[in-house]
């Protein structure tokens, strides 16, 4: 059993991501410190957290003593007031070299015990840990927003993370009430990288013509049960940081063809159309704005669905090909995560592996690209007649 009242915990960066694991934390019944030394940065934290807790107290989530509870117990602070914190979890810029900063100069504060934590979502553990004397406690914990209502957390160990370390960390999440699945310290981890697909082969599909923005997610909405459609996810997300990913998982998998970015989303994203947050990327959120309108075609709709499907599905299957995680961690990931309609190991079973292969085989005869090139996996699987889920 954790003892909350010893358990201390920090959070560098008081942005969205930063303030939501704070949350987590304090609703848990842990003493927060949320660190940040941007002073506006730390004072917007503070007033959005009041604003969500009362929010929150006034729809009947929580009680309003349980929402004053959560507030006092998070200190919010320009700098860490202690050496004594159980874990460190850092949430700032998605940037190796500033993160590797942070974590050395972190080490050099606290004590041997303290673990450092980091929230990056397509960066390397590893690579963030060499910063430190003692890499073995450094772990990644990849939080998705917003962190108090997404259950999912990527747990990722580095090549040197200690196996205690990695126990210890489950076991605080766990006891949080996330969902945590393990994954190896590979570009994206599990759901950046599974998901690319359902982005660039949407991109694709447009940047071809064969349909408009509001076809392609009228198509995964309606017939495949996606929550959102992939371009009103990557204006919600905001397109800079989608991109953003995508170039990431891209380069360091040495450039590999599956996520080469997209040319589409460059230029909105060089002509500051990020998406709702500017007002404007795929579709128009200015008032009286004509957006386009979806052709409810079902044979159209169907080879959309199908041909990102078995993208995704081709991916998952590379995620397991190449021992990222389970073809359960998977799974969880991706309907915990970003709230898939099902698995797609699962679906994989479910429409047949054969059928998944011929449609990969059709579009690399038409295209001749290796961005899709069947996952050997798929194919023993289709020789051999077996599913995911025997």
């Amino acid at each position: 059993m954790i003892d909350k009242r010893k358990y201390k915990i920090a959070v560098v960066g008081a942005g969205t991501m930063g303030t939501g694991i704070a949350q987590v934390a304090a609703s848990a019944g842990h003493e927060v410190t949320l660190v940040d030394t941007n002073k506006e940065a730390l004072e917007g934290a503070e007033e959005n957290l009041k604003k969500i807790l009362t929010r929150l107290s006034e729809k009947g989530k929580i009680n309003i003593e349980d929402a004053h509870l959560i507030f006092e117990r998070i200190d919010f602070k320009n700098d860490l007031n202690t050496n004594d914190y159980s874990i460190v979890i850092e949430a700032i810029v998605e940037n190796l070299v500033i993160k590797k900063k942070l974590f050395s100069n972190l080490e050099a504060k606290l004590n041997n015990e303290t673990i450092f934590a980091t929230n990056t979502s397509s960066l390397s553990i590893t690579a963030i840990a060499s910063a430190c004397q003692k890499p073995e406690r450094v772990i990644g914990t990849h939080f998705f927003n917003p962190a108090p209502l997404l259950p999912l957390v990527e747990i990722v160990p580095g090549l040197t993370t200690n196996k205690e370390i990695i126990q210890k960390t489950k076991s605080l999440l766990d006891a949080w009430g996330k969902t945590t699945v393990i994954a190896k310290d590979t570009p994206g981890f599990i759901v950046n990288r599974v998901a690319r697909p359902f982005y660039g082969e949407a991109l694709r599909i447009y940047e071809e013509g064969i349909a408009n923005v509001a076809t392609i997610d009228w198509a995964m909405k309606e017939l495949g049960g996606f929550k959102m459609g992939p371009f009103e996810l990557m204006d919600l997300i905001g397109n800079d940081v989608n991109y953003e990913v995508t170039k990431t998982v891209f380069e360091q998998f040495y450039y590999d063809p599956r996520f080469k970015p997209s040319l589409a989303q460059k230029q909105l994203v060089e002509a500051k159309h990020f998406g709702r947050k500017s007002g404007k990327g795929f579709y128009d959120y200015s008032d009286n704005a004509e957006n386009p309108m979806p052709n409810k075609d079902e044979k159209l709709g169907r080879e959309i669905l199908d041909r990102i499907l078995a993208m995704l599905i081709n991916e998952a299957a590379d995620a397991v090909f190449m021992n990222i995680a389970s073809v359960e961690d998977i799974d969880l990931a991706m309907t915990k995560g970003v709230n898939y309609p099902k698995g797609l190991c699962k679906w994989s079973d479910e429409i047949g592996v054969d059928k998944i292969v011929e449609r990969l085989e059709s579009l690399y005869k038409t295209y001749g690209e290796d961005r899709y090139r069947i996952n050997p996996i798929l194919r023993k699987m289709k020789k051999e007649g077996s599913k995911f889920y025997e």
